[in-house]
């Protein structure tokens, strides 16, 4: 009799459940499991037939009491079989206790709530060739990896309910990356990162202030490494940007997409302004409520897989 066993995924596993990701169409970032993997080792889970890898899920615990659901995937030959929802009895399991977050596709949400998920909005993914976006004069663009560690992760903990360090050092320094800051004064007011992922680009974090501040980071990102809007100036020794500038459409030619609340009308009109097409929604759910987090300034979230 074929023996279904769920595991801890090893390293190697989580490169093949990237793979099909890819599959299902669902474009996570080129070497995203580099960062996933080490933000909680023991969160992966493998489904095994007979030692062959036939399911998947993610089940991160993040700090005493938040997790995410993400990865939940079976191979398509083994689907209908139960393989699936043991898997995701056993991520479950791990997250016993703690209020658990996921991003639902539209076919799976009714099963969710069964689960205990209730939704907390709805985010839409936009996509195409970024380009028209303003940047104001009186916002400092810089790396992020210029800026102390710290700072950074205190601002990401506004809009996240946990921290989460070792994945967002990951985040912002694997290669290929791009993530930036916006300051004002010295003080962070706005995060973004943009990465690869196959023929396309994603962007997410996009976490700020304020409208112009998300604008400005989204235009920051919109046009290719080491290229400078008009009307700006390099300050601080070469690492930052200060000054308006407009750029133009196709900044780079690199479609990117962004998932965006759609409760969030500012974002949106953001995304449209910037040349983007609204193309489908996922559901952010939860076990126990919405965290207390800094909603107004999440214009897109970091990832749907992790959160």
């Amino acid at each position: 009799m074929a023996e279904f066993r769920v595991s801890a995924a090893s390293a190697d596993d989580v490169r093949v459940i990237a793979g099909w990701a890819v599959a299902e169409g669902w474009n996570p970032g080129d070497g995203d499991e580099s960062a996933f993997h080490p933000a909680d080792p023991g969160g992966f889970l493998v489904g095994r037939l007979d030692g062959q890898p036939i399911t998947s899920i993610s089940a991160i615990r993040y700090g005493t009491g938040h997790g995410f659901i993400g990865l939940y995937l079976t191979v398509p030959e083994f689907r209908g079989r139960g393989f699936g929802y043991r898997t995701w009895q056993a991520g479950m399991e791990r997250l016993a206790g703690r209020n658990i977050g996921l991003d639902g596709v539209v076919a799976q949400q009714d099963n969710y709530r069964k689960s205990g998920f209730q939704q907390a909005w709805t985010t839409t993914r936009y996509q195409g060739v970024l380009g028209g976006l303003q940047r104001d004069s009186g916002i400092e663009v810089t790396d992020a990896r210029s800026v102390g560690f710290g700072d950074l992760a205190a601002y990401d903990r506004r809009f996240f309910p946990a921290e989460r360090d070792a994945f967002l050092a990951l985040w912002i320094t694997l290669p290929g990356r791009r993530a930036v800051v916006a300051r004002r004064g010295g003080t962070i007011v706005g995060f973004a990162a943009r990465r690869p992922a196959g023929d396309v680009d994603r962007i997410g974090p996009l976490f700020a202030d304020s409208p112009e501040t998300a604008e400005t980071l989204l235009a920051a990102l919109s046009v290719p490494e080491g290229v400078r809007p008009t009307g700006t100036e390099l300050i601080g020794g070469g690492t930052a940007l200060l000054g308006g500038g407009v750029v133009p459409p196709g900044g780079d030619d690199v479609p990117v997409m962004i998932d965006m609340p759609a409760d969030h009308p500012v974002a949106n009109q953001l995304a449209e302004r910037a040349g983007l097409k609204a193309a489908w929604d996922t559901a952010r759910m939860y076990t126990g409520g919405v965290p207390q987090i800094d909603r107004s300034g999440i214009y897109a979230v970091t990832s749907l897989e992790l959160g």
